[in-house]
């Protein structure tokens, strides 16, 4: 009898030990994929924002009109978010069943 719960303790020691090791691996591909995302999201956003317009990024008058420019491109994207959720938790999300 206290062979088979020496073993479980070990046991369950075990797989505490690998739960947190596979957790801290986890933990660097969530940061890993993130980062990713990021860089993505950044790549593509500038590609569709200055898609259009004429820049001169080497000056610094460029460059504070390219930053006004993102940033309230982005202020958009944040505003129209925040619409769409709003609008989706004021509907009505039970359906009207009959029967």
């Amino acid at each position: 009898m206290e062979l088979g719960v020496a073993l479980l303790v070990i046991c369950l020691l075990v797989i505490a030990i690998w739960v947190i090791f596979e957790t801290k691996r986890m933990k660097h591909k969530i940061l890993a994929v993130f980062l990713i995302g990021l860089l993505l999201f950044s790549y593509f956003s500038f590609t569709f924002v200055f898609r259009e317009q004429e820049i001169d990024f080497r000056s610094l008058d460029g460059i504070k009109m390219a930053t006004g420019l993102y940033m309230s491109w982005l202020g958009t994207v944040f505003l129209n978010f925040k619409a769409l959720t709003a609008n989706a938790i004021h509907m009505d999300w039970k359906g009207n069943e009959t029967g």
